[in-house]
């Protein structure tokens, strides 16, 4: 374990935060943007899912083959080379003056962003004692708010008053302001390249290990179904509502922010409700409960713009309600030893069903003579198909242990359940 001091240790954190802001951020803001891209390169909303794709599944593989070199170098000098590509890759994506370029450049905005995420775990790691690792952990977190609340829209409104290649400008440059700060502030961590390091031939088997445990394979395939679900929506909702219903691109940043701050506010309340009445039973009904607004927004009439950014609130709080017990529960699945490589693990199933997801709901989708968004409706069904199994399959889900809840905690779920 290092030792820094406490003021070197909270900016530490914050500087990783707003590292993880700034992936988040590239990845989020492709879907609001949609509109603009499709119109700018004519294309298909199927061919704009396969780039919204193309940054999930290389982002996990990225993510997932990292655990097989990440640990044979210092981490600072891994942070530092990856974030510079990073900022690269976006700046490839603001120059790409092509389709083909584009989608090449964000599967190299993926593969860099998949390793960064676990660089910065693994930093946290390294740095951070366990009994406060929960506390940063959750300093990380705060980055998906902001760039719910902050990023996103500030990025829908750049691309709304300039192109949709001015968010990728601007993350370029916050990229390289993080970047010289991290010179700065990042010490050199590179005690565990004193440590044995296993060869590639003993770490493959062990990965395999991990990822074939049926108690493993069981959880893997609950973050899989719902992040299918969830992106069988997700990227789509811009688009359609443009090219469907006449909304402005400059005013689809109201509906993200509504709905961003609405979560920051509702996600530590369902966690709450979690630790009391059970993860799996708070999961179900979050589940169940969503399927009403998945199908409104997927058949959606012709609403005034305030009825929307009442309506977003709702929406984004049941589709992130279902996603904090879920992952609550998945962190009870493994064997504390065990912990830190299953849930890097899982963290790339879950970027690979988002691309799964954004690309099956693009091949469902096509585009009618007038430029309306035609087989909307269908996709939303089949979101709540899938998600419905989800629901169902929650109870294969099983914890490492299984012990008597005490008192107060729901009935039907363990300690182990989380």
């Amino acid at each position: 374990m290092y030792s820094i001091s406490t003021k070197h240790e909270r900016r530490l954190l914050w500087l990783l935060a707003l590292t993880q802001f700034t992936i988040i951020m590239d990845f989020m803001v492709m879907m609001p943007l949609g509109p603009q891209i499709m119109h700018s390169f004519s294309i298909t909303p199927a061919a704009f899912a396969t780039a919204v794709s193309a940054y999930s599944w290389c982002s996990g593989l990225s993510g997932l083959f990292a655990a097989t070199y990440i640990d044979r170098f210092d981490r600072r000098r891994l942070l530092l080379t990856m974030y510079a590509l990073f900022a690269l890759s976006n700046l490839a994506c603001a120059l790409a003056d092509s389709f083909p370029l584009l989608l090449a450049a964000r599967a190299f905005a993926g593969i860099t962003g998949g390793v960064l995420g676990s660089v910065i775990m693994a930093i946290v790691g390294d740095v951070i004692p366990v009994q406060r690792r929960g506390a940063a952990t959750g300093t990380i977190m705060t980055a998906f708010s902001l760039a719910a609340i902050a990023g996103v829209p500030a990025g829908v409104m750049l691309g709304a008053h300039f192109t949709w290649a001015a968010p990728f400008y601007l993350l370029v440059v916050l990229s390289v302001a993080v970047w010289v700060v991290g010179w700065q502030l990042v010490p050199s961590l590179a005690e565990h390249l004193n440590r044995r390091q296993p060869a590639l031939g003993e770490v493959l088997p062990d990965l395999w290990r991990l990822l074939s445990n049926p108690r493993h394979m069981n959880a893997f395939a609950l973050t899989f179904m719902m992040l299918v679900a969830h992106m069988l929506v997700i990227p789509f909702i811009s688009p359609v509502l443009v090219a469907n219903h006449g909304v402005a691109p400059a005013q689809l940043s109201w509906l993200y922010m509504a709905g961003g701050a609405a979560t920051f506010f509702t996600s530590r309340r369902v966690g709450r409700l979690a630790d009391r009445f059970g993860t799996r039973h708070v999961f179900r009904i979050a589940a169940v409960l969503s399927f009403l607004p998945v199908l409104f927004v997927t058949h959606l009439p012709n609403l005034p713009f305030y009825a929307l950014v009442m309506f977003f609130p709702f929406f984004m709080v049941l589709m992130s309600g279902r996603m904090v017990p879920m992952q609550a529960l998945l962190t009870t699945v493994p064997e504390p030893s065990r912990r830190g490589a299953f849930l890097s693990a899982n963290s790339a199933l879950q970027a690979l069903g988002t691309g799964c997801g954004a690309w099956i709901g693009g091949l469902m989708l096509s585009s009618s003579p007038t430029g309306q968004i035609v087989g909307y409706g269908t996709v939303g069904w089949v979101a709540v198909a899938v998600a419905l199994i989800g629901v169902l399959w929650v109870s294969r889900v099983q914890g490492a242990q299984s012990t008597v809840p005490p008192t107060g905690v729901f009935r039907g779920d363990t300690v182990g359940e989380g």
